[in-house]
């Protein structure tokens, strides 16, 4: 099989810029470029990221694919655990692909798409559990009307949801890679847009 690496390398770019980051900008973008967050040196990070797909993609070609995940273990919230279960995810991919005629760029783009998912999931979960903390301070909301108003929110594309979205997907990339001022920049930012759904929720509420 002749492998084109360049497919594979635009491959790890759009699928980590996308709805994310705005190359060369150092802005971070929610689903779109109407909410933007400009914050420096977050490109050197995302290129970071990049690298340990591209650096490492001889162990993806040779079908180590456990061998593969297990070096982002250095992403903050990726342990022995979750990089199992994403293989676990992966195995059953690829058995259901067993009888097709499938492109190794079709099976990169799963691979990737798993792992910066489950990233942005364990993340953007922590930051949920802060907003339901904060409503909770300011209210006796239940649970089950805090994340009626967030589904809600999600199925809008609120601007204020997507961005905190992709600022904690930054913020745990900034701390992974040992950008300290960026990670406390995100942190900031993670908390203006935390406040602002928080009021959306107190005053849907009342």
């Amino acid at each position: 099989m002749k492998v084109d690496l360049e497919r594979l390398y635009d491959a790890t770019d759009n699928l980590i810029n996308q709805q994310f980051y705005l190359g060369g900008q150092d802005l971070i973008i929610g689903r779109n470029a109407e909410v933007s967050v400009k914050i420096s040196n977050s490109g050197q990070i995302i290129q970071k990221f990049k690298n340990l797909f591209n650096n490492n993609i001889n162990l993806f070609l040779e079908g180590k694919y456990l061998q593969f995940l297990s070096l982002f273990k250095k992403i903050k919230g990726l342990n022995d655990a979750e990089i199992k279960d994403i293989n676990k995810e992966l195995q059953e991919k690829l058995t259901y692909l067993d009888d097709t005629d499938f492109d190794y760029v079709v099976l990169y783009t799963l691979v990737l798409s798993s792992l910066i998912s489950r990233i942005r999931d364990l993340h953007f979960n922590m930051s949920l559990e802060e907003i339901n903390k904060r409503v909770k301070s300011k209210t006796t909301i239940t649970n089950a009307v805090i994340q009626g108003i967030l589904d809600d929110l999600f199925m809008k594309n609120n601007n204020n949801i997507s961005i905190l979205y992709n600022l904690s997907y930054l913020d745990a990339l900034a701390e992974s890679f040992n950008y300290k001022k960026v990670a406390h920049t995100c942190k900031i930012q993670k908390g203006k847009f935390i406040n602002r759904i928080v009021k959306i929720i107190v005053s849907n509420n009342n």
